[in-house]
């Protein structure tokens, strides 16, 4: 099974993020959960009880991150104008009046300002490749056949 596509800028971030987490915030738990079982009954101890529900989500998210980035396949951006892993795009449904801005990508590229459309969806599978004022069709999940316009394909600059 081929592995998750992430830009160098992505996997960065994210073994960052891996690093913090399995190393300083295990500490920080450790630490606080310690102290909150030190205060007495913990069927009743807030602080602890919120302390071990934290390590469960940050394990949860260490292991994510594990299993994505054991298989990554690092993507370099060409800038060919071509929709792929990295890119910007703006697309628009077929009598939309409105466009639509995503960055092609793992979920984990995902930033607060931009969605992300995945290579593996069935729009992104049939995007991928194309360039601005291309026309494509394609299956929805709801089984809707729906067109799109390309309006612009640029690298995206964090």
């Amino acid at each position: 099974m081929p592995g998750s596509q992430l830009t160098p800028r992505a996997f960065e971030r994210l073994t960052k993020e891996l690093e913090h987490l399995s190393t300083v915030k295990r500490v920080e738990l450790a630490n606080t959960i310690e102290t909150a079982r030190q205060l007495g009954d913990l069927k009743e101890n807030g602080d602890y009880h919120a302390a071990k529900d934290e390590q469960g989500t940050v394990e949860n998210r260490i292991r994510t991150l594990q299993a994505t980035l054991q298989d990554a396949e690092i993507v370099e951006v060409a800038d060919d104008g071509t929709v792929q892993a990295g890119m910007l795009i703006n697309i628009r449904y077929v009598g939309d009046n409105d466009s639509e801005r995503y960055l092609v990508g793992h979920i984990e590229e995902r930033t607060d300002e931009l969605e992300v459309l995945t290579p593996s969806s069935p729009l992104g599978q049939v995007l991928l490749g194309r360039k601005a004022s291309e026309r494509v069709s394609y299956i929805a999940p709801t089984g809707a056949a729906l067109e799109v316009d390309v309006l612009d394909v640029t690298i995206y600059e964090a």
